[in-house]
C-alpha cells in the first residue's frame, strides 16, 4: 500500500510538473473524503501521509470552543471544559485527535480519487499562478480579450485570465473577441471557479493609474494624484499636488499641447477630464473642484461635513452642471457635501437657522428674545457653548453682566442635565436596534423614546415634521403635535422644525426603512 501511494504521488507530480508536496496534500484531502463517507454526520477527518514511506494515519478530530459560545457544529465541535476533561492542558482552538481505521489504498481507490486529487492540484496551480501575479504588484492589466461570457470579456494576460464584467466597461465601448483593452484590478474573488480577476474600465482609480503612466513626475513622486471622480463616458475630474513649486501641477498633467490628458481621454472613450489643484483648505479645494463657476461665499460645516456655497444668478447652472454633474462630481472629488445656493437663498437659510437658535435659546434658557438674540449675535450656537465656553468671552460681551453670564452658564447646565436625564428615561424599554442604529445618538434615540417612538418600524414610519417636532421641541409638546396633526403648530415651531429635520435625520430614517424592508 505505501509503495502504490509513492508511485502515485510520483507520477502525478511528474505528469503535472509540481511539486511533491502539493501531490500529498491533495491525496490526502482525498483520503479524508472517503473516510468521512463512513460517518452519518458532517465529521472532521485529518489524514496524515509520512512522505518517505507512504505510510497514512487517519484521525477524527474536533475543535475545541469556548464554552458560553456553544456548539454550533456538534460533530466537529467540543466544549472547552469537556475536552479538559480528556486533556487537562488544552486550550481554545486546539484539536483533540481519534485514531480510526483508515480507507483501503488499492487500486480502485486510486482511479475513483484520482479526479478529485487531479482537480486539487489545478487549483492549486492556480492559486500558484495568481500569487505570482499579485506578487508583481501590478494595478494595471493589459490583455487580449480572449472570449465573451455574457456580456463580460475575459482578458488574457501572460498566464492569467481576468473577467472585465459588462458594468465595468465604459458606456458605447463595443469591446470583441482579439482587442488589445487596458483595466485596473477592481478585487480578486477567490471564490469564483473562473477567472479570480476582476477589472473595472470605470473606477476612479483607474484615471488615476492612467495618469501616472503617462506623467513620469507621478512615479518619480514629484506629482500626486490625490483623488478622482467620474462620470463614465462623459466627464471626469482629478485633483493634483506637488510640494516641488518648480513644477505646475495642472500643466505637468496637461502635457504639450495637451498631449498627456489626451492620451488618457483616448482610453476613456472621450472622456472629458478637468484637472483641478488640491489643497488641504477644504474650503479652497472645493472652490478649485467648482470651476469652471466663480463661486462668491462658502460656508463649512464640519460636523455634517457639508459646505453652503454661494454663487450669483450668472454662475448657478454652471456650478451645478448638466444633470447636476458638475456638482456631483466636485462632491466625490472632495470628499464634502455640497449644497449649491443663490445669495437669496442663502439669507432664507441663515434667517431659518438663526430662528431656530433664538428660540431654543429662549425656551431651554427661559430669557425673552433680546437676551436670545445677543447670545446669537455674538456667535452661540448650542447650550453647549454657553455652559461651557471660558466665562472670559462671556464677560467681554457689553451687554452682559457677571451675574448674568453666570446665571445663564447655570441655566444652560441644568438644561443639558434635564435633556440628559430625560433622554435615559426615553431609552426605557426601546428596542436595541433602533437605540443603536448607525448614526443613532444617545439624545436622538432618548427623544425618541419620550414620545414613545420606540421600534425601528415606528421610527422609520415618522413623516418628516413629526421627527422635527421631536428634535425641536419639548417631550409634552412634540407628543400634543403628533396627536393632532399639526392643527395649531405656529410659524415659529415650523421654523423649528424645518431646521431640525435635516440630511442627518432623512438618512437616519433610510436606514430604518432598509432594516424594515429586510434590505
Amino acid at each position: 500500500m505505501s509503495r502504490e501511494v509513492l508511485l502515485l504521488v510520483d507520477a502525478l507530480a511528474r505528469e503535472k510538473n509540481v511539486d511533491k508536496d502539493v501531490v500529498f496534500g491533495a491525496l490526502e484531502h482525498a483520503l479524508a473524503q472517503a473516510t468521512k463517507k463512513r460517518y452519518e454526520g458532517d465529521v472532521d477527518i485529518r489524514v496524515s501521509i509520512n512522505r518517505e514511506a507512504g505510510q497514512f494515519e487517519s484521525f477524527r478530530r474536533w475543535h475545541v470552543v469556548p464554552d458560553e459560545a456553544g456548539l454550533q457544529l456538534p460533530d466537529q465541535e467540543v466544549l472547552h471544559f469537556e475536552a479538559k476533561e480528556q486533556i487537562a492542558d488544552i486550550e481554545v482552538d486546539d484539536y483533540i485527535e481519534e485514531p480510526i481505521e483508515s480507507v483501503d489504498f488499492g487500486r480502485r481507490f486510486a482511479q475513483d480519487t484520482k479526479q478529485v486529487v487531479l482537480q486539487r492540484i489545478r487549483d492549486a496551480e492556480r492559486e500558484q499562478i495568481l500569487m505570482d501575479f499579485l506578487e508583481r504588484g501590478d494595478s494595471l492589466v493589459t490583455g487580449t480579450i480572449k472570449r465573451m461570457e455574457r456580456g463580460d470579456a475575459i482578458v488574457e494576460s501572460g498566464k492569467i485570465e481576468a473577467r472585465l464584467p459588462r458594468d465595468q466597461m465604459i458606456p458605447k465601448e463595443n469591446l470583441r473577441i482579439g482587442d488589445r483593452v487596458r483595466a485596473y484590478i477592481l478585487r480578486i474573488d477567490r471564490n469564483v471557479r473562473g477567472p479570480q480577476v476582476i477589472l473595472s474600465r470605470t473606477a476612479p482609480e483607474f484615471i488615476m493609474k492612467l495618469f501616472e503612466l503617462e506623467v513620469p513626475e507621478i512615479e518619480q513622486g514629484s506629482l500626486e494624484v490625490k483623488s478622482a471622480a467620474r462620470d463614465v463616458g462623459v466627464r471626469a475630474k482629478i485633483a493634483v499636488h506637488t510640494n516641488d513649486k518648480r513644477i505646475d501641477p495642472i500643466g505637468t498633467c496637461v502635457g504639450m499641447r495637451g498631449s498627456r490628458v489626451q492620451a488618457v481621454t483616448g482610453e476613456l472613450g472621450g472622456e472629458r477630464v478637468d484637472i483641478v489643484l488640491w489643497s488641504e483648505d477644504p474650503a479652497q479645494f472645493v472652490i478649485g473642484a467648482l470651476a469652471p463657476a466663480n463661486v462668491f461665499s462658502i460656508v463649512v460645516d464640519e460636523d455634517k461635513h457639508a459646505m453652503d456655497v454661494v454663487v450669483d444668478e450668472e454662475n448657478l447652472a454652471i456650478a451645478i452642471g448638466r444633470s447636476g454633474q458638475n456638482v456631483r462630481l466636485a462632491s466625490e472629488l472632495t470628499g464634502w457635501k455640497i449644497n449649491i445656493m443663490t445669495a437669496e437663498e442663502s439669507a432664507d437659510k441663515s434667517a431659518l437657522e438663526t430662528a431656530a437658535i433664538r428660540l431654543l435659546f429662549m425656551d431651554k434658557l427661559d430669557v425673552d428674545k433680546e437676551v436670545a438674540d445677543i447670545l446669537v449675535d455674538e456667535g452661540f450656537t448650542s447650550l453647549e457653548e454657553v455652559a461651557y465656553v471660558p466665562i472670559n468671552e462671556m464677560l467681554e460681551i457689553e451687554s452682559f453682566d457677571q451675574e448674568t453670564v453666570n446665571e445663564l452658564r447655570n441655566r444652560a447646565r441644568d438644561a443639558l442635565v434635564s435633556e440628559a436625564i430625560a433622554s435615559e428615561e426615553g431609552l426605557e424599554g426601546m428596542d436595541d436596534g433602533l437605540a443603536n442604529l448607525d448614526g443613532m445618538d444617545r439624545i436622538t434615540a432618548g427623544k425618541l423614546g419620550l414620545v414613545d417612538i420606540k421600534t425601528i418600524k415606528a421610527f422609520a414610519d415618522l413623516a418628516y415634521d413629526e421627527f422635527g417636532a421631536i428634535l425641536a421641541l419639548p417631550p409634552e409638546r412634540a407628543r400634543q403635535l403628533i396627536g393632532n396633526e399639526f392643527e395649531d403648530v405656529t410659524d415659529d415651531e415650523m421654523k423649528l422644525i424645518d431646521a431640525k429635520y435635516d440630511e442627518r435625520a432623512k438618512t437616519l430614517q433610510a436606514r430604518a426603512w432598509s432594516l424594515v424592508e429586510g434590505k
